[in-house]
């Protein structure tokens, strides 16, 4: 398929080629990849810088043969140029995020598009994809790394349980747990509309603490809540509750020690906690973390956030969608959780955020989505340089 990509360079649109702009500056650029065929729908999951410096994006493509969304892989060098695309064959679909990197090589989940159970799939650095590997659980909801394995949050709709796995790159679950989101089509409902994308796209989340306690951010006991296990009971160790579908945390990272950077909605409305320090060991409630109220996002924002070392000084960034249609970036101190400074991205079309990673040199790239017209979903890329990181958030 012919692709458009489209170089905005201090808001002024250069060119539309195949082929990388020679007069693009690598550290810093904004990429649309537009297609010929105008009815296709794409959307980012990740963005991954390789070691040629050019970039992997995961994302997902609206297919014929599924109710669920294709898999969709897209190689852009360092000038974000286009290099490659990857359409996987509609038999696998429901790709999540984030791109797993381990050895060189590049690891995600999807599900087949019959039977629901999940894939391991594994990438190379030029966007090519291995043979899936069958991994016994269905419904992939969230995915993170954990040494040499991944840990995998998926929901058992046979069981109407959220489960934590952890799997080996092989495809293997080494220790498994499930924990029930009570019982009821009411509470599957919001589940089920997430994977097929016709309701809010859920802040799925798992991971674990650096003092070896698991988390997920999913449905627990009717409501959509932060759980901490030790994957050894279906009863979790510590939960931040949520309100059923309509509020709970949006994202979370650990600091240092038993500090959190967190965010938070509660029925429309969002905010932002650059730290707290979490009960993991008992029962408490996401309204009570308090937070800084952040009108200027749209309802339920999706949230993304990352640790960021500027010059000598250690930041905690958001990124968010505002309600003017522009991403948003905001920084905070992490010792102090003073406001640092703000950026936002986007013009003309509607953007919103996906994935926002450190890179390389110093600099940050957003991987998010637009619409061309206002109407056709494409992949857009934000590379920021080191010095605009600095002007932004030092």
């Amino acid at each position: 398929m012919r692709y458009c990509v489209i170089l905005i360079l201090a808001g002024v649109l250069f060119s539309c080629s195949n082929e990388s702009d020679p007069v693009a500056d690598k550290a810093s650029f904004t990429r649309i990849y537009d297609h010929d065929n105008f009815s296709a729908s794409f959307y980012p999951l990740d963005v991954k810088q390789t070691a040629d410096g050019g970039y992997l994006i995961l994302g997902g493509r609206r297919i014929t043969d599924s109710n669920f969304s294709g898999i969709y892989i897209l190689k852009v060098d360092e000038l974000g140029g286009y290099v490659s695309e990857l359409e996987v064959d509609a038999a696998y679909v429901n790709p999540i995020g984030p791109l797993l990197e381990q050895n060189g090589n590049f690891y995600f989940f999807a599900m087949t598009a019959i039977g629901l159970q999940t894939q391991l799939f594994q990438l190379d650095a030029s966007g090519a994809v291995s043979d899936p590997i069958p991994v016994g659980a269905s419904y992939p909801a969230a995915a993170a790394p954990d040494g040499s394995n991944f840990i995998l949050l998926s929901y058992d709709n046979l069981n109407k349980e959220s489960v934590v796995s952890v799997v080996n790159a092989s495809g293997s679950i080494v220790q498994s747990q499930g924990f029930s989101i009570g019982a009821g089509d009411a509470v599957e409902e919001p589940i089920i509309n997430h994977f097929l994308r016709t309701g809010s796209q859920l802040p799925f989340q798992v991971g674990k603490t650096s003092s070896s306690q698991y988390f997920f951010n999913s449905f627990y006991n009717y409501t959509l809540s932060l759980a901490f296990t030790n994957l050894g009971d279906d009863e979790p160790e510590g939960v931040v509750q949520g309100q059923q579908d309509d509020g709970g945390i949006s994202q979370v990272i650990q600091l240092d020690g038993g500090k959190f950077a967190l965010s938070r909605f509660n029925f429309g409305d969002n905010y932002i906690i650059p730290g707290s320090t979490l009960n993991t060991t008992g029962i408490s409630s996401s309204v009570d973390l308090g937070g800084n109220f952040f009108p200027e996002l749209v309802a339920n924002a999706p949230v993304k956030i990352i640790r960021l070392t500027v010059g000598t000084s250690k930041r905690v960034v958001y990124g968010s969608n505002t309600k003017s249609s522009q991403i948003g970036l905001f920084g905070y101190d992490e010792a102090s959780g003073e406001f640092i400074g703000s950026r936002y991205l986007g013009f003309s079309n509607p953007f919103e955020i996906a994935s926002l990673v450190p890179t390389q040199d110093g600099g940050l790239v957003i991987c998010g989505t637009t619409y061309m017209a206002g109407r056709f979903p494409r992949i857009c890329l934000f590379k920021l340089s080191a010095e605009e990181v600095v002007q932004s958030f030092q």
